[in-house]
């Protein structure tokens, strides 16, 4: 782990001045990522898990001076550039999360609960993440003040990852033809919702299904799955039409000649 770790985190900038570093940054790095990984939540409880473990944290990295304190952690911290610690981030947990092909990568937004600031006129901090559903982890965040934001922040976000073979999953808000190309640039390929956003593509794909099944006239050889699920005090059926015939979907048809 710490070869790798110091590997990718070995580019950043130490803010500080030479003569006032008392604790290396690595050293600081290596013990928040560690802290946060096992539940640390702010600062002091970042410096709590330092004093508990450090015997263990010396085994990747010196530690000469022991553990900095919470203020000195969060100093050191909030001066390092936020873009390049993300790259140097982003590109540690790739090299420790290997994707395998068809891996779903889920693409999708949050709001931070209590991240809006009302005395500085703040909205809340949203927060459009890359989930890999088959390991269990955030492969990589951008922020943005703005839910309609969302269409900038995806192919920001798909710049730092490495999605070959992935299949890159995306709600309506990102059904847009220059984030689809992106993907396949990148090698990977895409499950995008359609909705009203896209009102022309929305509703040919809506009436081409419609009629496959009010009319059975079989134009789009649908394969039909369906699955019954119950709990919580309800019961909840998802039933799914897929067909890969595009000759029914005019605006889908030119989309994918166009490629």
């Amino acid at each position: 782990m710490s070869s790798h770790f110091l590997d990718y985190f070995s580019e950043l900038e130490d803010p500080r001045i030479e003569r006032c570093r008392k604790h290396e940054l690595l050293d600081i790095i290596f013990l928040s990522v560690c802290a946060v990984l096992s539940g640390a939540d702010g600062w002091e409880s970042i410096e709590e898990f330092g004093e508990a473990k450090l015997e263990w944290l010396r085994k990747f990295v010196p530690m000469e001076h022991g553990i900095p304190s919470h203020d000195t952690i969060a100093r050191v911290m909030s001066r390092l550039n936020p873009e390049a610690l993300q790259r140097c981030f982003i590109g540690w947990v790739q090299a420790v999360v290997s994707l395998h092909s068809g891996e779903i990568v889920a693409i999708d937004g949050k709001t931070l609960r209590h991240s809006f600031d009302t005395t500085r006129r703040k909205n809340a901090l949203h927060m459009v993440s890359a989930w890999a559903c088959g390991n269990g982890v955030v492969l990589g965040q951008v922020h943005t003040e703005e839910k309609s934001n969302e269409i900038k922040a995806i192919p920001a976000l798909l710049e730092l990852l490495d999605i070959r073979q992935a299949v890159v999953t995306i709600d309506a808000m990102g059904c847009q033809k220059d984030i689809a190309e992106l993907i396949k640039s990148k090698r990977g390929d895409y499950v995008l919702a359609v909705k009203k956003n896209q009102g022309q593509l929305h509703e040919e794909i809506r009436e081409a299904f419609e009629l496959d099944q009010n009319e059975g006239c079989g134009k789009l050889k649908a394969a039909f799955h369906e699955e019954i699920d119950s709990g919580h005090g309800r019961v909840e059926v998802r039933r799914i039409w897929q067909s890969t015939n595009l000759k029914w979907v005019p605006s889908a048809l030119e989309s994918a000649r166009g490629r």
